[in-house]
């Protein structure tokens, strides 16, 4: 496993230059966000990005996310039109040398949540999700704020989306994912490049849409759609460890065996409710996960890809992006990668016999 950070760009509060100081990070992930979803990301933009981030001493390790425009999601006919517009930027991509690729197939709305600016007993800031308030929200009201998202949509583009939703249940999604997934992987496995599809956040229906990457019996069924190393997941703690049925470790043992994780995304939640949590530090005693079993449980199926901290608290007086701060990011990138080296010593010693 190595360490990498998102970065949101030239825009992001957090500078290349303060994730570079932390130790342990070697990797960026980012992506380009001024092209409209669905059309092709230019070569040169591409080359661009990645030389900015190798100008900084760091590598261009992930692209998260090039978006599934809504067209593919919903099955209209003009998917295939935006299907191929995405071969060709994973082709851009490949030609840039990045080989590792996160999207997401929830429908509308990306991460969702209640409050971005919760405060935590400690007096920190974190995300929260209360099902309670979420159930009392109309998204067509236009007073539904999300961090990155709600600039997405017009009001008018937003009701003829939900209009267009009526007639797609789970199983249609499901049908529209595979379709999806049949046309782009053959390009990916041609190219080099893996997916790595992200759990719905939370992992249950919202507003009325249907999610269904939600559980280990939905990821088995998506690895099914298409049996290739190409295909395979962005394992999330935090979005899919909000259902407190799901078993973090269980999960990262099944499917890092099979070799089909290749991406991690490490965030802790603390459950509150039955459909309700917060976000907190990524120390396993501050939420419900069991981050170190986590970890450890990679650790044990030899999983080498990248692996970031997700979403932080905004500590210290920090303010910018919900979620996206330096400082309890930067604390749990530690964090993390000092779990990874204690039981990768902990294994060479069991191994030359130090241990028994």
């Amino acid at each position: 496993m190595y360490m990498t950070f998102r970065w949101y760009g030239e825009s992001d509060p957090v500078k290349l230059w303060q994730i570079r100081q932390i130790p342990g990070v070697r990797g960026i992930v980012s992506a380009i966000y001024d092209v409209p979803v669905g059309e092709e990301w230019p070569h040169g933009k591409i080359e661009e990005l990645k030389a900015t981030v190798e100008a900084a001493g760091l590598e261009l390790s992930v692209i998260e996310s090039v978006p599934v425009h809504e067209d593919i999601k919903l099955g209209l006919p003009t998917r295939d039109l935006y299907i191929d517009n995405y071969a060709k930027t994973l082709r851009n991509l490949a030609q840039a040398g990045i080989r590792i690729v996160c999207y997401n197939f929830m429908p509308v709305f990306d991460w969702t949540r209640s409050q971005l600016d919760y405060e935590l007993e400690d007096g920190s800031n974190a995300l929260i999700y209360e099902e309670e308030v979420v159930q009392r929200m109309n998204p067509l009201s236009g007073e539904l704020q999300l961090p990155g998202w709600d600039s997405s949509y017009r009001k008018e583009d937003l009701r003829r989306l939900f209009d267009h939703y009526a007639e797609v249940d789970a199983e249609k999604l499901w049908d529209n994912l595979g379709y999806f997934v049949r046309k782009i992987m053959p390009v990916a496995e041609e190219v080099g490049v893996r997916m790595a599809i992200h759990p719905d956040d939370p992992p249950w229906p919202i507003f009325g849409l249907p999610r269904i990457i939600t559980d280990g019996e939905a990821l088995d069924r998506f690895l099914r759609l298409y049996d290739s190393p190409a295909n395979g997941l962005c394992l999330c703690s935090g979005s899919l460890g909000a259902d407190p049925g799901n078993d973090m470790a269980a999960l990262a043992r099944r499917f890092g065996a099979e070799g089909r994780i290749n991406f991690v995304h490490a965030r802790n939640v603390k459950h509150t409710g039955e459909k309700s949590f917060q976000e907190s530090a990524h120390l396993s005693s501050a939420g419900s996960i069991d981050m170190a079993e986590f970890i450890r449980a990679l650790r044990d199926v030899d999983f080498d890809g990248p692996c970031r901290p997700d979403h932080g608290r905004m500590i210290w007086g920090e303010t910018g992006k919900p979620g996206y701060g330096l400082y309890d990011r930067a604390l749990g990138a530690v964090y993390l990668n000092g779990l990874w080296e204690a039981y990768t010593k902990e294994r060479a010693a069991a191994a030359s016999g130090v241990l028994e």
